[in-house]
């Protein structure tokens, strides 16, 4: 069997090698897997941690106390253990694990239902432990060694009296009795089954100890190479002219660049080589594939730390023109509204999309929007004003509306000023010109022009205003005493 073949046939396309390799049980981890109960574990009831590389169990009982439902499938763990003191624990899953010994399961007193799917089980005896967990109505052990032997059902039929389903098929009250009724014979036969078994997964460890302490030794000669004769520890380097300086250096990146190509082809080589070799269907092959894809993932971390940065994108050239860019690669619509005297730009952001990752500038001749960090520019057709300009997002598509109002004067002198532009400069220096040469004259003799009595325009002498009323006009008398007629002053109108 490949090694291919168990990760298809043995998880069925299910495991998912996303997190560091050998996961440990943390406070940290069972929070962050206990927001339905917003991150408190005392009370916690429901936990899953599958999928998560789980080596070993430990900490739960001392934590959740109140666990009722456990989830741990798909992980690597080996021996169940930290359990027993989950005293409501109802449902545990355990399928898609390492463990070779059903053990540690008698104070677990309300357990109805036990998942032990996909395992290594090869010692059948070891369910005599289930005897104690009086409520178990459910066990599922298929896909482990001992669902293979002969009477396998019987003798777990027999030996848990408590149990309705076995490996998702209800137990009859025929069969319980006929298992009770062959259960010496059955259990004969299950006993010579296990020691051949035993014997057999002796013989598997040994080898894979043998295996790994090769690859060990193996992995030291690599780290630890032997002087190849091209350097002399006793001469030290010897100086080179700029020219030859320059030629070495290239040279040195050139060999550099050559020993990273062949790393990467030896690695492939060395991939493809683990991925065709024959493994044996134990829990040492899984861990053993663990290691290697967790190696890949380093080298190719290293790798991509070795790679240059990516130099920023160039949205303005040295001579200061604006370039279209969308490295968001947005969909977008740029429209000229001439009723408003506008421009419309419509870019299709996404819509679920928080706002304060977009950053919005107008110029007046071109608009730049940062989404997430990424440039979307666009030279604009005409003219606009950027203190005018508007940025609004749409509640139904979450599109991103900017409003940019075009200038009516060409802001900037050159050649290529718009037609419409100088026709407008030239009627506004005509009616110029027409407002200079209409020079307007103030009357100082008020007696040559007749004006209207304001005082009678409105009826009605209660709601005339008094600054308009007319005041009465004082003439001097020549019978005042005081009067004096001086010929030098001119007469009162």
């Amino acid at each position: 069997m490949h090694h291919v073949a168990i990760l298809t046939g043995f998880l069925r396309g299910t495991l998912v090698f996303a997190l560091p390799f050998a996961t440990a049980v943390t406070e940290d981890l069972i929070r962050r897997n206990a927001e339905h109960n917003e991150c408190v574990i005392f009370s916690l009831e429901e936990l899953s941690l599958h999928q998560q590389e789980i080596e070993r169990l430990e900490h739960i009982d001392r934590w959740c106390r109140d666990l009722k439902i456990l989830y741990l499938q798909n992980n690597l763990i080996g021996k169940i253990e930290n359990v027993s003191k989950l005293k409501k624990l109802e449902y545990l899953n355990l399928a898609l694990n390492n463990i070779e010994k059903i053990e540690n399961l008698e104070g677990c007193e309300g357990l109805t239902k036990l998942d032990l799917t996909v395992n290594f089980i090869g010692e059948l005896s070891s369910i005599q432990t289930l005897q104690c967990n009086i409520h178990l109505k459910e066990l599922f052990l298929m896909g482990n060694p001992c669902a293979d032997f002969d009477g396998y059902r019987q003798y777990v039929v027999a030996t848990l009296r408590q149990l309705k389903w076995l490996d998702g098929k209800e137990i009859e009250r025929s069969e319980r009795i006929q298992a009770l009724q062959n259960f010496p014979v059955v259990e004969g036969q299950i006993r010579e089954q296990e020691r051949a078994y035993c014997l057999k997964r002796a013989k598997d460890k040994k080898e894979a100890q043998r295996k790994l302490q090769e690859e060990h030794e193996h992995k030291e000669k690599e780290s630890h190479p032997g002087l190849d004769g091209r350097w002399d520890a006793d001469i030290g380097p010897t100086p080179l002219s700029s020219v030859e300086s320059e030629d070495h250096q290239l040279q040195a990146s050139e060999i550099q660049e050559g020993e990273t190509n062949k790393k990467k082809l030896d690695d492939s080589k060395d991939d493809l080589e683990f991925w065709n070799k024959p493994s044996l269907f134990t829990p040492e092959s899984r861990l053993e594939t663990l290691r290697h894809m967790e190696k890949q993932r380093k080298d190719q971390e290293q790798l991509s730390e070795k790679k240059k940065v990516k130099p920023p994108r160039t949205l303005i050239t040295g001579d200061g023109r604006a370039l279209n860019v969308n490295e968001p690669k947005l969909d977008f619509s740029l429209k000229d509204d001439e009723k408003r005297n506008q421009i419309i730009l419509d870019l299709a952001v996404y819509r679920y999309m928080d706002t304060s990752l977009i950053n919005v500038d107008v110029q007046p001749t071109y608009v730049r929007v940062m989404v997430k960090g990424k440039p979307f520019q666009l030279v604009l057709p005409a003219e606009v004003k950027p203190d005018s300009s508007s940025a609004k997002r749409s509640q139904t598509t979450g599109h991103l509306v900017v409003c940019m109002p075009k200038v009516g004067e060409v802001i900037t002198g050159g050649p290529r000023a718009s037609k419409s532009a100088a026709s407008t400069l030239d009627s506004s220096r005509e009616r110029t010109d027409q407002r200079s040469k209409q020079t307007e004259k103030l009357e100082v003799d008020p007696s040559k022009h007749s004006f209207p009595d304001v005082a009678n325009i409105v009826q009605g002498k209660e709601h005339m205003p008094r600054r308009v009323r007319p005041e009465p006009k004082v003439m001097p008398s020549e019978e005042d005493p005081d009067f004096e007629d001086n010929p030098e002053v001119p007469p009162l109108i």
